[in-house]
């Protein structure tokens, strides 16, 4: 599927795993992380992000601190 803002989307796309074949296509990347439970990159910070754990729990307890 062809994305028409996927060059913009790759300026401010957050994910660090470069071999992805979904980064900058927020559509494709969205709908695989809802199949596996998690979220994307985008919903983490940089330093979260860099733990690749992308599930809703970590998610989840980063924002009770």
């Amino acid at each position: 599927m062809e994305c028409e803002h996927l060059q913009q989307n790759l300026k401010i796309c957050n994910c660090t795993y470069d071999p992805c074949p979904r980064k900058g296509n927020c559509c494709l990347c969205l709908h695989y992380h809802r199949r596996m439970g998690e979220l994307p990159a985008c919903y983490f910070t940089e330093t979260e992000e860099a733990t690749y754990n992308r599930s809703i729990s970590y998610f989840v307890s980063r924002r009770k601190r």
